[in-house]
Formats: structure tokens, sequence, C-alpha cells
């Protein structure tokens, strides 16, 4: 089996060498792939699409459609504050509060602005969760850009109650990221139930299962001491 390292680069690889990349880039990064705002338009005719009122949504590029998608449809939506560096991590974007419009709140920088950092017991209760990735495969298994946080922000949240195991996880992702590959998966890596393309949704049984919580026997001292929200619940 492929290391987590060797599949992050073979995905980058694959994206620069076919040109299907827009700034940033994708090396190091989730990329901002094109057909991302396709991504968001299939997305939100879905049924797990629709029956969600509450969505946490990572804060990357090519999700932002999708953040401005939710805002204009007057969801609310979460985003983790950077390196979940605050004892307050999650943003909180209400559209029914906003002060701009969509198109500026789905930024890092208007959501950060125009939000409202909150505690984890001041979240409500999440429908679904849409994440970034840099490989998947069609087991479920997903490949972030290797700093672990979307596991971390999914672990505090099942702890907190706000959300449990029938919680939905989709990624958007171009179709070059969808890898043959079989994937190595911890207890703590989040799976998916669905991958969605500019082209088409694909629906999933992931062959694993979700993180109970927090693995605290994972987690570095230096990785608890750095996450102030982590480092308190040790205490």
């Amino acid at each position: 089996m492929n290391s987590k390292e060797s599949i992050r680069r073979e995905a980058w690889d694959l994206l620069s060498e076919k040109k299907v990349t827009r700034f940033p880039g994708a090396e190091g990064r989730i990329p901002n792939f094109t057909g991302a705002e396709n991504c968001a338009r299939l997305l939100a005719q879905s049924p797990l699409w629709r029956m969600a009122n509450v969505i946490k949504i990572n804060p990357d590029s090519p999700q932002r459609a999708i953040r401005q998608r939710a805002l204009e449809e007057g969801k609310i939506i979460y985003m983790a504050v950077p390196r979940l560096h605050s004892l307050k991590p999650f943003i909180e974007l209400d559209p029914n509060t906003l002060e701009v419009s969509p198109f500026w709140a789905s930024s890092i920088k208007g959501a950060t602005k125009y939000g409202q950092a909150l505690l984890l017991s001041d979240i409500k209760k999440i429908d679904l969760i849409v994440c970034g990735s840099v490989a998947v495969n069609q087991e479920g298994a997903r490949v972030g850009k290797g700093g672990g946080y979307s596991d971390l922000e999914y672990a505090l949240l099942r702890e907190e109650g706000k959300v449990n195991a029938e919680t939905p996880i989709v990624t958007t992702v171009h179709p070059l990221q969808i890898l043959k590959t079989k994937m190595p998966m911890t207890d703590h890596d989040i799976p998916l139930n669905a991958i969605i393309t500019p082209e088409k949704v694909i629906s999933l049984r992931p062959c694993y299962q979700k993180p109970r919580g927090i693995y605290w026997d994972n987690l570095s001292q230096e990785k608890i001491k750095s996450i102030p929200v982590l480092k308190a619940r040790k205490r």
C-alpha cells in the first residue's frame, strides 16, 4: 500500500501535468481544480443538500462556490478557524444576520471579518459536512493535505454531539483526484459518503467507520499544545 505522502504527490503531479488547476495551483494544498463551481451546482441538486440546514464546509478555494451557494439558499455554515488556533474554533456564517453579500462572506477573509467565532458548545447540530481532499478512492477513503485538521474538526464536533455516525461527509474533487490505489486509513481518518466531481455525484458505501472522537494516543504533545481547544480538553 502506498503512503499518504506518495498518494498526495501522485495527485498533485497529475493535476499539474494535465493543467487542470487554477491559482494558487495544486502542490501543498487542497487543489483549486477547474470545474469546482459545477460541483456546487450538482451538490445543490442532491438530497443530502436539500435536507441540510446547517453545513460545515472547509475554507479552501475550490469549495468557495459551495459556501456561497449555501448562504444564498439561507443555510447556516461553519468554517474552522485556520489550524484551530482559538478556543472558539469555528466561525458561524448565518445569512440572516450577515452584513455583506454571500459572495464576500464566502471568502476566507470575509468569513473571518463578518462571521462569528463560537465555542464548540454554542454550535448548532450539523446536517452535512463538506471537506476538501487531495485524493480519494471509491472505497470512501480520502487523503488531505497532511495537517490532519479535517479529522480533528470532526472529532471535536463528534465529542460535542454536534455530529454523529449518520452525519454525511462529502468532498468535491476533479475526476483525476479519484485514484484506484488502496489508501491507508486509520481510526481517526474521516471516510466519505459521496464524491462530487464537475460531472456527477458518486454515492459511496464507505468501508471504514467514522471516528468516535479524539484519539489522544495519535496526537503528539506538540500538536496538542498548538491547538488551544485540545490543550484545554486534555487538562
